[in-house]
């Protein structure tokens, strides 16, 4: 349970230290001037747009807030997906095309388990909706009918704002 717990605490601020890994990586592994601009015009702000997003989609789920943990399958993911981002940090020439593919991968499975698991806690919550207001069922199987509800009717009149 700590572990989840320590996920969903980690999330935001994932999203500003990775990107900063990238950037102090390219200094430590001296990757290149390309690479710089790489870094800058791109990793940096997908990376920080889709942690933010992915995020943001964890804590839109009910069971997220309500505990302030992730499920099982984001630990899995994020810590996959995390791991290959600063993999790709520190820029290994032969492997970093295999790990960046892999972290791309990775980014658009966990937006598409992120809406997965939010429409499902969405459906059920949906369906325990329409159960609570759904009119109770006799033994019969049907409806109970309702006599006509019997009710006064008032009319309230205002002054004119001249009379007042």
């Amino acid at each position: 349970m700590w572990l989840r717990s320590a996920f969903y605490r980690w999330l935001m601020p994932a999203a500003f230290l990775l990107p900063l890994w990238l950037l102090i990586g390219w200094g430590i592994f001296n990757a290149g001037g390309w690479a710089f601009l790489w870094v800058l015009f791109i990793a940096i702000p997908s990376v920080f747009l889709g942690q933010l997003l992915l995020t943001l989609l964890v804590r839109a789920r009910p069971s997220a807030r309500e505990t302030r943990m992730v499920s099982w399958w984001d630990v899995l993911g994020f810590t996959v997906w995390h791991g290959l981002t600063i993999a790709v940090g520190c820029y290994p020439q032969t492997w970093f095309p295999l790990l960046l593919t892999g972290a791309i991968v990775v980014a658009v499975a966990m937006f598409w388990l992120m809406l997965w698991q939010l429409w499902s806690e969405a459906r059920g919550a949906r369906e325990s909706i329409r159960i609570m207001t759904s009119p109770p069922v006799d033994a019969a199987g049907e409806a109970p009918r309702r006599a006509p509800a019997e009710s006064e009717v008032f009319v309230i009149q205002e002054n004119p704002t001249a009379e007042r």
